[in-house]
């Protein structure tokens, strides 16, 4: 594994960015600047994450996301 994280990186196991083994290693990630613990999914390239609307929940159950845009800085919590 690389000393950067992934460009694009998703908690949910059915997205085809879900990397399993750099969630166990810890992803934190400064939105505008500002460290967020609730991000959902990010990417970098594309300047935006996903984060879930309160405790709204869809129809099937899972939380409703919202996709906000602006400067996205993902890092590794341990540093190796």
């Amino acid at each position: 594994m690389t000393d950067a994280p992934p460009d694009r990186l998703s908690n949910d196991p059915k997205s085809p960015y879900y990397d399993a083994a750099a969630l166990e290693r810890g992803v934190g990630v400064r939105f505008k600047g500002v460290e967020k613990n609730n991000i959902e999914e990010y990417c970098v390239s594309e300047g935006w994450v996903r984060l879930p609307a309160g405790a709204t929940k869809d129809r099937t159950g899972n939380l409703l996301m919202i996709k906000l845009q602006g400067a996205v800085e993902p890092y590794f919590r341990d540093r190796p």
